[in-house]
């Protein structure tokens, strides 16, 4: 059976062919729209699309939302238009297909089970670094989603008490320290602590204070600016101490770092994962999670959105 997973993010709506092997074979992308109708009619817009082209026979959505435990509607999506909304069977209804919906980053953490980074691992937990964090947990190859279909909220976690404050309206959060935009705001700091220094971050912050966006201090760091790199060790450090907390929870076997930061892990991952070995419990006297980078890239979610899919729709016809 073909599927179709579709990665309804804040900006665009993603979707993918997805054969049982993971392999990608067509996509469609459309921008994300306001408004709910909107929003659905994008997402019925590049089903149909595939759905030319390809016999298909189950479509996944991986949504950055909290999904209902029965994955047939969303409860809440703090960046898209949905609030208490059916989702799935508003599509299901539109596009004569089964319908299943994941949060995305449960639906990465599940293609980098089956396919990826974190394949045959028995506890796997996927940390995906972008805007925020978002974080997934497999258990037994199974997607674990708490009690009420919000867990796991990693990127939440308290690192910093009385740290910086964060959109949840919490401080200190992971998130505020472990992401594009909180590498973008260590940098700041650091400029502004160390005003006399003559960098090129800090002539492009004088110049235009956007510019400074955690891509740009990657980039700042690969060239030798000594304040990004300063910046991408504060990263590591809180990244280190981050994964320590989540293995003294899930001790899993592996974990996986995704999202867009990801791809600047030669800058700050082997640092990280010595900060990970001091910090957690029991440090020296018990085995360590493998951190690995995520195999998949930002496929990932449309890749496991269609496998569940697949799945699950294999599974109601038994």
């Amino acid at each position: 059976m073909l599927a179709i997973g579709v990665d309804v993010g804040g900006t665009s709506v993603r979707a993918g062919v997805v054969d049982e092997q993971g392999a990608l074979l067509d996509t469609a992308r459309v921008g994300t729209p306001g408004g709910e109708v909107a929003l659905e009619d994008a997402i019925t817009g590049v089903v149909e699309e595939l759905r030319n082209r390809h016999e298909i026979g189950a479509v996944g959505l991986a949504v950055a939302a909290f999904v209902r435990p029965d994955r047939r509607g969303v409860l809440y999506a703090p960046h898209l238009a949905w609030r208490a909304a059916p989702v799935g069977d508003r599509i299901a209804k539109r596009v004569g297909l089964p319908v299943t919906l994941e949060h995305d980053a449960n639906a990465a953490a599940l293609g980098e089970h089956r396919f990826g980074a974190a394949r045959g691992a028995g506890v796997a937990t996927l940390v995906a670094l972008g805007t925020g964090i978002g974080a997934g947990l497999l258990l037994d190859g199974r997607i674990f989603r708490g009690a009420h279909g919000v867990a796991p909220e990693l990127g939440h976690l308290c690192v910093v008490p009385g740290g910086r404050i964060c959109s949840c309206g919490k401080y200190g959060c992971w998130e505020r320290y472990c992401s594009g935009t909180a590498l973008a705001a260590t940098a700041i700091e650091l400029l502004a602590r160390h005003p006399g220094r003559s960098t090129v971050l800090a002539r492009e912050h004088r110049g235009d204070p956007g510019s400074v966006t955690g891509r740009r201090v990657a980039g700042a760091a690969r060239d030798g600016d000594p304040v990004a790199r300063l910046a991408l060790a504060e990263l590591a450090r809180w990244l280190g101490e981050g994964f320590a907390l989540v293995a003294d929870v899930y001790d899993p076997e592996v974990i996986v770092l995704g999202g867009g930061v990801s791809e600047s892990a030669p800058l700050f991952l082997d640092e990280a994962r010595e900060h990970y070995a001091h910090a957690v419990t029991g440090a020296g006297h018990r085995p360590l999670a493998r951190i690995r980078t995520a195999q998949l890239g930002d496929e990932a979610a449309i890749v496991g959105a269609a496998t569940l899919a697949r799945e699950e729709t294999a599974r109601s016809n038994r």
